[in-house]
């Protein structure tokens, strides 16, 4: 039994002419012999009617004072339009389909509503509705907990719905659909010469994910990886295979085979704020109070770097004022530097390679940009600009790395 799980975003699904090429997709994976699961996201974005934004938009209307319990009730609705949708379109076509939602396709949550996570999942329903020749549409981004209440995943949670779907059903691949024609080695909104990449890595695509990329959210590739599921992801305008993500890593060490690309990609992260906080006093306790009253106030921190002088991290821009509050209740005498951006170089061929550091510091200085800061992991070096030099920054960065 060879399983396809299918995941197609919200502007694949916004308008008829726009689900005929679903449809395509569908049709094509059956006739090649799959059996189909097809994991829906809300209809359209902001301000489209059944866009889970719009949902939520009526919450904030009418008083805004929705328990979380009710408010993933709410926002389990654009989904249910979204499959609805498609199931009449797909019998329509002479496609048998049935749907199911999260919870009746077997995905056990937690109770953190608005941000649950999957404990397990019984697809023994899909199942039945695969032996029954139907594609089996499942509404993404949703589950239930042990009590049935309907549960949300959180942004991207349709893509972690899809692959943990993938891995409980065996499937042989899932490919995610966009409306890109795949994942590319930086924003073509910044980069006119950006380019289609025809494979990334399991570890290279949860870094550019967690660093700004939007195609895949990263929750969806740390699940696949875990299961070594390979994932595409794809255009639903186009015919092309796209980018393939899969443990290219692990096999190119089992065959000895030289890595031929170091960088795999640039991604950037905007509208952050850089804090240092000096520690005059050099007491070994100071840090450990920055970051609880951080962690206290549910403020979420990045870029950290921590020395006997003091701290630096970042918050996002709208966060910065309640961190300097709170850190000046404390005494700290923090210094913020507002509207930064943080931008990642992203590559396994990345570690142990020397001169990359030297190369970014050579590309950004030519283009008289400083570095605020700057941090390294074993796939991925991160500097820290000011605002005003992203996109000269990232420009800049894709010329020196992945220029053809």
């Amino acid at each position: 039994m060879r399983i396809l799980v299918q995941k197609f975003g919200g502007t694949s699904l916004s308008t008829p002419e726009a689900r005929q090429h679903v449809i395509r997709h569908i049709r094509k994976a059956l006739s090649l012999g799959y059996q189909l699961v097809v994991v829906v996201s809300a209809m359209g974005r902001k301000g489209d009617p059944y866009a889970t934004d719009t949902l939520l938009e009526l919450v904030r209307q009418n008083g805004d004072s929705l328990p979380a319990r009710e408010r993933d009730l709410l926002m389990c609705c654009g989904e249910t339009i979204s499959a609805a949708t498609l199931c009449s379109s797909l019998n329509a076509e002479g496609i048998p389909s049935a749907v199911l939602t999260g919870g009746q396709a077997g995905i056990l949550t937690s109770d953190d509503f608005g941000n649950a996570h999957i404990l397990t999942i019984h697809p023994n329903r899909i199942h039945d509705v695969l032996e029954q020749g139907k594609v089996a549409i499942v509404t993404g981004f949703q589950g239930k907990t042990a009590n049935d209440d309907s549960t949300t995943l959180g942004r991207g949670g349709s893509d972690t719905s899809a692959t943990a779907l993938g891995v409980a059903l065996k499937a042989e691949i899932v490919d995610i659909f966009t409306d890109v024609g795949g994942i590319l080695t930086a924003d073509p909104r910044l980069v006119e010469n950006a380019r289609l990449l025809s494979q990334v890595s399991f570890s290279e695509i949860v870094n550019m994910a967690h660093n700004g990329a939007k195609v895949i959210h990263p929750r969806a590739v740390e699940v696949a990886m875990q299961a070594n599921l390979p994932i595409r992801v794809r255009s639903t305008f186009e015919e092309d295979e796209g980018t393939l993500v899969a443990n290219f890593d692990a096999l190119k060490h089992e065959r000895n085979e030289v890595r031929d690309r170091f960088v795999t990609g640039i991604a950037h992260v905007p509208n952050v704020t850089q804090i240092v906080v000096p520690n005059p006093q050099a007491g070994f306790d100071m840090q450990v109070r920055v970051f609880k009253a951080m962690a206290e106030r549910q403020i979420s921190v990045d870029f950290i770097n921590v020395n006997p002088s003091g701290v630096m991290y970042t918050v996002f821009d709208h966060e910065g004022k309640r961190a300097e509050a709170a850190l000046q209740d404390m005494g700290f005498e923090p210094r913020l530097t507002p509207g930064c951006a943080k931008v990642s170089v992203i590559g396994g061929g990345i570690h142990g390679v020397p001169g990359i550091m030297a190369h970014i510091v050579e590309a950004l200085t030519n283009e008289d940009i400083s570095i605020l800061q700057s941090a390294d992991s074993n796939a991925t070096i991160w500097v820290l600009v000011q605002g005003t030099d992203l996109v000269k920054s990232v420009k800049a960065l894709h010329q020196a790395f992945l220029a053809e």
